[in-house]
C-alpha cells in the first residue's frame, strides 16, 4: 500500500540524496521538511530541491518548512498520512557548541519522536546517527544501545543523546538507529560536493600547512560514499526488516587505517608536479601527550597560522588515539551480498578529485 515518507533535513547532503533515491525507486509520497526562517527562504529551498530532484507540481514530493527546535514545527502536518519518518536534520560540525548540539540534535530528535507517536500508520522511524556516538570507547563496537563512555566533542555527545531518546521509545514505536561513517565522496568516482573535516585536513597537508599527524597510525577509519549510505538507508526503511541498530559501514576487515590513508593521500599528491616542486614532506606522527602540549602552546598564539591549522583538526583529533572497529553483522544480515566501497581505492579517487578541483575552486570532472 502506498504511504508517505517524511524526511527532516531534506535539503541537507544526505536528505536530498535519499529523497532522490526514494523518488526513483519507490512509490511513496514524500514530505521534504526543511528549515526556513521565512517565506522567501522556503521558496528558494523549494525551487532548489525541485530543480535537483526533478519535482513537478502535483507530483509525489512536496516541501514544507519545519524547524525541529520549535514545538509548533508540525502543526500544519496531517499525521494520518505519514507511514515512515527519516530524521536527518542535525548540526554535524565537530566544533558545534554544546547548547546548539543539545537544542538541535538531542531535543530536536525528541520533538520528531513526539510527532512520530501521533502517526497512527507509522511503520518506521529511522534516526541517522554516527558511528562516533560510541564516543571514547576502544575496541569492538557492536550494533546495540551504548552506555555513556565519554565523548571527544559535543557533536558525538548529542548524537548519543539522540539515540538514547529513540531507543527508549523502541517498545512503543518501530524505531531504527542508523549509525553512519565518515562520508568522503558522493560515489566511487571520488567526486566531492560537500566538504568536511576529512577534506579540510587533506587540504592542510597538500598546502604544507600541517606538518604532523595526531593519532595512532593503526587506528581504523570507517569511510564510505553518499551513494552507499543512501542505498543502505533506503533498504532499511523496508517495514519487513525489523528495527534496531545498524552500522552502515564497511566490515572491520575492509576498513583502512589512518596510516594507510595518509600514505595513499601522499602517494596521490606526490604524483603531481606542482606538489613535488614545493617539497612538502609527509606529516610526522604525533603522540597524544605531544599533541596536547602543542594545542596548549597554540592557544597562546591565537592569531598565528599554527593555531588556525590545529583549530580545524583538534575537535576530532582525539578520536584518532582511540582505535575502534564497528561490527556490522545486523546490516549484512538484511543486505545479502552488500559491498562497501574499497577504502584505499575510494581515498585515491577522492584525493585525485580534490587536487583536480583544488578543493572546490575549480569545476570538478570525474577522475578517470
Amino acid at each position: 500500500m502506498r504511504g508517505t515518507t517524511l524526511i527532516t533535513g531534506a535539503d541537507g547532503y544526505l536528505g536530498r540524496r535519499l529523497a532522490a533515491r526514494l523518488l526513483a525507486e519507490g512509490d511513496d509520497d514524500l514530505i521534504l521538511a526543511v528549515r526556513a526562517a521565512d517565506r522567501d527562504e522556503l521558496a528558494a529551498k523549494r525551487e532548489r530541491l525541485a530543480a535537483e530532484l526533478g519535482m513537478e507540481p502535483g507530483g509525489r514530493a512536496r516541501v514544507m518548512a519545519a524547524d525541529v527546535t520549535r514545538d509548533d514545527a508540525w502543526e500544519d502536518l496531517d499525521t494520518r498520512a505519514v507511514t515512515r519518518i527519516v530524521h536527518a536534520a542535525a548540526v554535524t560540525r565537530f566544533n558545534v557548541e554544546r547548547d546548539t548540539a543539545r537544542r538541535v540534535n538531542a531535543e530536536g530528535t525528541a520533538r520528531v519522536l513526539a510527532l512520530a507517536a501521533r502517526c497512527d500508520r507509522l511503520q518506521r522511524f529511522a534516526l541517522l546517527s554516527t558511528l562516533y556516538a560510541a564516543g571514547r570507547r576502544r575496541g569492538e563496537v557492536r550494533e546495540q544501545r551504548l552506555s555513556d563512555a565519554g565523548f571527544v566533542n559535543h557533536y558525538e555527545w548529542s548524537k548519543w543523546a539522540a539515540e538514547e531518546r529513540v531507543l527508549t521509545a523502541a517498545g512503543e514505536l518501530p524505531v531504527s538507529v542508523l549509525r553512519l561513517p565518515t562520508l568522503i565522496a558522493d560515489d566511487d568516482s571520488g567526486r566531492v560536493s560537500q566538504y568536511n573535516a576529512f577534506h579540510n585536513t587533506l587540504k592542510l597537508f597538500y598546502y604544507g600547512l600541517l606538518s604532523l599527524m595526531p593519532g595512532d597510525h593503526g587506528t581504523p577509519l570507517s569511510l564510505a560514499t553518499a551513494e552507499f549510505t543512501t542505498t543502505a538507508v533506503a533498504r532499511l526503511l523496508d517495514p519487513a526488516i525489523a528495527g534496531g541498530v545498524f552500522h552502515i559501514c564497511p566490515d572491520p576487515a575492509g576498513t583502512a587505517s589512518l596510516g594507510e590513508l595518509i600514505d595513499t593521500a601522499f602517494t596521490v599528491f606526490e604524483g603531481e608536479d606542482a606538489f613535488r616542486r614545493r617539497g612538502v614532506l609527509r606529516p610526522l606522527p604525533c603522540d597524544r601527550e605531544s599533541f596536547e602540549d602543542l594545542l596548549t602552546a597554540s592557544d597562546l598564539l591565537r592569531a598565528g597560522p599554527i593555531h588556525q591549522s590545529l583549530a580545524s583538526v583538534s575537535p576530532f583529533a582525539h578520536q584518532l588515539y582511540l582505535p575502534k572497529t564497528f561490527d556490522n553483522t545486523a546490516l549484512r544480515a538484511v543486505w545479502p551480498g552488500y559491498a562497501a566501497p574499497d577504502p584505499i581505492a575510494l581515498a585515491r579517487a577522492t584525493c585525485a578529485g580534490l587536487i583536480a578541483s583544488r578543493w572546490g575552486r575549480r569545476t570538478q570532472e570525474t577522475p578517470r
